[in-house]
């Protein structure tokens, strides 16, 4: 027998501590279950796969300010001195870079401005021939791009006529069946999908658009540049260190500025997530410890009012194992509320924070998953106490008191 009415009477004598604990546990179950979703949510994206090499990628921006340049024909000039240095595998001029938080984008159509079709975000790049061997990505469907698709303009208007797009992309765009060799709209500009490429990345990882881009064969010169590099394994280092005495001895009238690996930029873009995954692990870790600590508290709290009891229930010949079970049972009564309520606490807080933060819905698993967690670190907390409470000597206990 558990002996459940002589547990609850003890509790009722003495709620205070009781209801102290209960609520401690409620909230720690409210907490916990739905920071350790967050958690959860927040390294799944941190963690998804990019299709970039992220290791083997860098980029550099390069100020010009020299004059009388032709600017077309020195991009060309750099690019195939960046592609000669030992280690490298290829490198472009493009517009923006993957996972930097800082891009282009615009919205495409199956139709012309001027006829109703759906319509579809989406981020770009623009870059010549070989932008897809320099950003290390897979193409599933279609051709490469090549040296006649490209286009050398300063024109923003002016779009070239075809382009490559993401898996993701095209999916959405037409989930009927295939839409290779097909023609998209960006305003009045026709484009035809020449290649779909398995993944890539866009700028923004947390944007709508983060599985949906398209590389245009475009090239518009300007004296601000960028330049994405992709180099052999484990030589990156070594060509970061040489780029800016290559490009410097080629042409002096310039300024190379914000050297850095892909890994590193998007590193940078997510520190916010990597902060708050770190403060909600120590904030469980410490709610955790405070409760396990209170619980352990109140129990020896318990055991030093109860030492005329227990040791009179020892002389009347009750074994260790009896009042080991009697406390157990009381912190699992106690917790088992405690547990219910913050449940209850747990689904109306996710629903809060999904209505103001545009957070997914909190899975029920993680609150019951953190209830039995919350329940067995509890009995773990009462273990020691009440094997203090069954070592207690039957006379120690009563010339105690």
């Amino acid at each position: 027998m558990f002996e459940f009415r002589p547990i609850i009477n003890a509790l009722l004598r003495a709620k205070s501590g009781a209801i102290l604990l209960l609520m401690q546990i409620a909230i720690t179950t409210a907490i916990v279950s739905n920071a350790a979703f967050i958690i959860n949510d927040r390294i799944a994206y941190l963690e998804q796969e990019t299709g970039l090499p992220e290791q083997d990628l860098f980029q550099f921006n390069m100020m010009i300010f020299g004059k009388n340049i032709d600017l077309a024909k020195q991009i060309e000039v750099d690019e195939s001195l960046l592609r000669s240095i030992p280690g490298v595998i290829d490198a472009v001029y493009i517009n923006a870079v993957p996972l930097s938080g800082g891009g282009s984008g615009g919205s495409y159509n199956l139709l012309p401005s001027n006829e109703k079709s759906p319509s579809i975000n989406a981020s770009y790049f623009r870059a010549d021939s070989h932008v897809l061997n320099t950003l290390g990505v897979e193409l599933v469907a279609g051709r490469d791009l090549n040296e006649s698709d490209v286009m050398v303009t300063s024109d923003v208007s002016e779009l070239p006529k075809v382009a490559l797009v993401t898996q993701a992309m095209h999916d959405e765009m037409f989930p009927q069946g295939s839409g290779l060799g097909k023609t998209i709209y960006r305003r009045d500009n026709a484009i035809k999908i020449v290649g779909i490429i398995k993944l890539l990345k866009g700028p923004w990882l947390q944007d709508e658009r983060r599985d949906r881009s398209l590389i245009f064969p475009q090239v518009r010169p300007s004296s601000f540049q960028k330049f994405l590099i992709r180099t052999e394994p484990n030589e990156r280092a070594a060509v970061m260190r040489r780029i800016e005495d290559v490009l410097l001895a080629e042409y002096p009238d310039r300024v190379i500025d914000v050297i850095k690996g892909l890994d590193q930029l998007k590193a940078e873009y997510v520190a916010e997530d990597t902060l708050m995954v770190r403060m909600l692990m120590v904030l469980i870790t410490v709610l955790v410890l405070i409760t396990a600590l209170g619980i352990f508290g109140l129990t020896l709290f318990n055991i030093n009012k109860r030492l005329k009891q227990i040791g009179t229930r020892r002389a009347l010949g009750a074994r260790k194992s009896a009042i080991i079970r009697y406390f157990l049972v009381e912190n699992t009564l106690i917790c088992s509320v405690g547990v219910v309520l913050g449940s209850a606490g747990a689904l109306w807080m996710g629903a809060k924070l999904m209505a103001l933060f545009s957070l997914p819905s909190l899975s029920v698993s993680y609150v019951i998953v953190t209830g039995a967690f919350v329940i067995l670190m509890s009995l773990f907390a009462v273990i020691g106490p009440a094997k203090r409470a069954a070592d207690i000597s039957p006379s120690i206990a009563t010339r105690s008191i």
